[in-house]
């Protein structure tokens, strides 16, 4: 058994050098690891249906472009692209939800009277209030993407203005 000495003089056998060597490996390599993910806390009975409510809002909203457009061809054709933002918001929405098939239909949007262009701004207005709202009692992902959401009509609104 050969021995090696360390600059302090020290003499230490192969076999205690690889000891040492090995246990060092083995605590660098348990520090270089990541720790288990968090569990995500489960979605309560509460989030569920608040979630559920602003996938029923989404949808009034979505049918409010549907009628502004009806009502009005010119807000229609200016509007497009907004009605397109705000159906894959519903669709995100509706990934996001919990259950993803709701038991009742959306509430029926009302038909645009005088100006539809403000009679939409209003709505999308409302929409965003709703959502920004409703993120408050969420957590994590469903919290991001509801306020998300409220920016993205947010912006909307002043498109709309």
């Amino acid at each position: 058994m050969s021995a090696t000495s360390s600059p302090a003089g020290t003499r230490f056998s192969r076999r205690t050098l690889l000891a040492v060597s090995a246990t060092g490996v083995a605590v660098l390599a348990a520090g270089c690891t990541s720790a288990p993910a968090q569990v995500r806390a489960p979605v309560t009975d509460k989030q569920a249906e608040a979630l559920a409510a602003q996938v029923k809002v989404q949808e009034a909203l979505v049918a409010a472009y549907t009628a502004a457009g009806a009502s009005d061809p010119a807000v229609k054709a200016a509007v497009a692209e907004l009605a397109t933002e705000a159906a894959t918001q519903l669709k995100a929405l509706r990934a996001a939800a919990p259950s993803k098939h709701s038991s009742s239909p959306a509430p029926a949007s009302a038909t645009p009277r005088g100006d539809a262009r403000a009679w939409l701004r209003g709505q999308v207005a409302a929409t965003a209030t709703s959502h920004a709202t409703a993120c408050l009692d969420q957590s994590g992902a469903r919290a991001a993407l509801l306020g998300s959401i409220a920016a993205g009509l947010r912006g909307q609104d002043r498109r709309l203005a």
